[in-house]
C-alpha cells in the first residue's frame, strides 16, 4: 500500500512506539511466563517467513503481530532470569530506554565533527567507570562492541611496540603470544586474525584452581628466547569463561616488566565482582597492565554491545592504526579526540549512552548490591548442590557462575544437561575441566532471584534417580 510521506508519520510512530513500549514492559514485568528456549527445528522460522521481500510497504500492526506470533517464539531468551547460560548479558530499563534514543539520533562517532556528544560522553562515562574499577586516571578509554573486538585491538598494538616496522612491511614470523589454557578463545582468534600464527600461541599450564602458573609462563618465555623467538604479549584473565577463576595477575605482571613484555588483562565477565569491596582483590595488578578490557552489557546491565577498551598507552593503538584521508580532515584543537585513530572501524554507535544511562539511574551503590547478591546466590547454590551426593562441585565459586557434575559418566551428564534443558529449568551450557564434562550455572540477569534458582534446582534434583 502506498505511503502518504517518505517515512512513518509522527501520528503513525507514537501509536506504534506506545505498542513496542508496552510489550517491551510487559515483558520486563513477567518474563518467566516465556519459554526460555524456543521449541523449534532447524529452519522452521526461515520456512514460516516469505523468501521475498515485499513489493508494497505493509502496516506495522502486521510486522508487530508477526514479532510476536513468529519471532518471538523462535528466540531464546538472553534478556530472561532463568538465563543461565554462557555468561549474562542482561539489559535493563535504563538501557532499553537509551537505545531507542540511539536509534533514533542514529549518529557515527567517526571524529569529533562527526558527533561532540558522541566523542565527549564517552570520554566521559569511561572515566567514570575508569574509577569505580580504581584504574590508574591515565589510562585511556574507547568502547568496542564485544571483548573479542577489544582484545584484537590489545593484540594488534602489542605486536606494533614489539615490531614497528610492521605497519610499513607486514608482520614477521616468530613472535609469541601466552596465555592460560582456560584464555577465551577470542585470544586465540585474536593473534590468528592478526598473522601470528597457531605455532606461536603458547597456551600456559594452570594449577588446581584454574590459574596460570607464573614459573611455567617464566620457562615458557626462557624457552622462546633461547630458540631465537620474539616473545611480545601475555594475556592475563580475570574471571575465566569455563570456571571464572582469577590469574595472579600481580606475578604475571612482574613477569611482563622484567621481560618489557606487553600486559593485556581480559576481565570482560569477571571485572565487574571488582566493583564489590570484599572481591576488589580480584582487580589487584590491573592497574600495571597495558591494556584491560571489561564488558558492561555482561554484569552492568547495559544492552549487548558495549565493551570497553583502557589502555594506558593510547599513542601505540594511534602509531598502529591512524590514518586520516582528506574527506576525513579537521581542524586540531587540544581536547580534541578522534576515536577512529585508535580502532580499526571508522565509524560507531552511540554506545556510551545506554552505559551512562545505567550508571546514573542505578548508581554504584545499587549496582554493587546486585552483583553482591548475585554471587551469593551462587555460593549459596554451589553449598545446596555440594550437599546431595549425587553431584560434586567441579571448580570453586569464585563469582556467580556455579561448575558442577553429576557423579558419573560424562554420557550421564551429557543426558542431564539434555534433560535440564528440555524440562525449561533454565538454559544451561557445559565445559570441559580436568578431561570431564562439566555443567556451567550462570547467574547474572538483573531480575533473577533465589527463588529462581530453588525452582530451577528441584526440577534439576528430580531429573536424577
Amino acid at each position: 500500500m502506498p505511503h502518504p510521506s517518505p517515512d512513518m508519520s509522527p501520528e503513525a510512530f507514537r501509536a506504534a512506539g506506545h505498542r513496542v513500549v508496552d510489550w517491551i514492559a510487559d515483558y520486563l514485568a513477567d518474563p518467566r511466563r516465556y519459554p526460555i528456549q524456543p521449541d523449534r527445528k532447524p529452519g522452521e522460522l526461515i520456512d514460516a517467513l516469505p523468501s521475498h521481500a515485499p513489493e508494497q510497504g505493509e502496516p506495522i500492526e502486521a510486522i508487530l503481530r508477526d514479532f510476536e506470533s513468529l519471532i518471538v517464539p523462535a528466540s531464546t531468551l538472553w534478556n530472561h532470569p532463568q538465563f543461565y547460560s554462557f555468561f549474562s548479558v542482561s539489559s535493563s530499563g535504563p538501557g532499553i530506554l537509551a537505545e531507542a534514543l540511539i536509534a533514533a539520533l542514529n549518529m557515527n562517532g567517526m571524529l569529533w565533527k562527526s558527533s561532540p556528544a558522541v566523542t565527549e560522553l564517552e570520554q566521559v562515562t569511561l572515566n567514570w567507570l575508569r574509577e569505580w574499577l580504581g584504574l590508574p586516571e591515565s589510562n585511556f578509554g574507547i568502547i568496542h562492541d564485544t571483548a573479542s573486538n577489544s582484545t584484537l585491538h590489545a593484540i594488534l598494538a602489542a605486536r606494533h611496540a614489539a615490531q614497528p616496522a610492521q605497519r610499513a612491511e607486514g608482520a614477521q614470523p616468530g613472535y609469541v603470544l601466552y596465555c592460560s589454557e582456560h584464555a577465551h578463545s577470542s585470544v586465540e582468534k585474536g593473534a590468528l586474525a592478526l598473522g601470528v600464527g597457531e605455532a606461536y600461541v603458547r597456551k600456559i599450564a594452570t594449577d588446581a584452581e584454574f590459574r596460570m602458573k607464573p614459573d611455567a609462563l617464566q620457562e615458557a618465555i626462557d624457552a622462546d628466547r633461547a630458540a631465537g623467538l620474539h616473545p611480545f604479549c601475555v594475556v592475563a584473565t580475570v574471571g575465566t569463561t569455563s570456571m571464572t577463576s582469577v590469574d595472579p595477575v600481580p606475578a604475571i605482571a612482574a613477569i611482563c616488566e622484567r621481560e618489557n613484555l606487553w600486559l593485556h588483562i581480559d576481565a570482560a565477565y569477571g571485572g565487574h565482582a571488582g566493583l564489590v569491596p570484599e572481591y576488589r582483590h580480584y582487580l589487584d595488578g590491573c592497574d600495571r597492565a597495558d591494556s584491560f578490557v571489561i564488558n558492561p552489557h555482561k554484569w552492568l546491565f547495559t544492552p549487548i554491545d558495549c565493551s570497553v577498551l583502557y589502555t594506558r598507552r593510547p599513542e601505540v593503538f594511534r602509531e598502529a592504526l591512524a590514518m586520516t584521508p582528506a574527506y576525513l580532515r579537521s581542524n586540531y584543537d587540544p581536547r580534541q579526540v578522534n576515536f577512529m585513530d585508535f580502532r580499526i572501524p571508522l565509524g560507531s554507535r552511540f554506545r556510551a549512552l545506554k552505559l551512562w544511562f545505567v550508571m546514573r539511574y542505578f548508581g554504584r551503590d545499587h549496582i554493587v548490591g546486585i552483583i553482591r547478591s548475585h554471587i551469593q546466590m551462587a555460593q549459596h547454590l554451589a553449598a545446596e548442590i555440594a550437599s546431595d551426593e549425587r553431584f560434586e562441585i567441579a571448580a570453586p565459586t569464585t563469582m556467580s557462575l556455579v561448575c558442577f557434575r553429576l557423579k558419573g559418566s560424562d554420557e550421564a551428564n551429557e543426558k542431564l544437561l539434555a534433560a535440564m534443558q528440555a524440562s525449561g529449568a533454565g538454559f544451561f551450557s557445559q565445559t570441559v575441566l580436568h578431561g570431564r564434562l562439566v555443567i556451567r550455572w550462570a547467574i547474572g540477569n538483573i531480575h533473577t532471584t533465589e527463588e529462581d534458582l530453588q525452582r530451577s534446582w528441584q526440577v534439576v534434583r528430580s531429573l536424577v534417580p
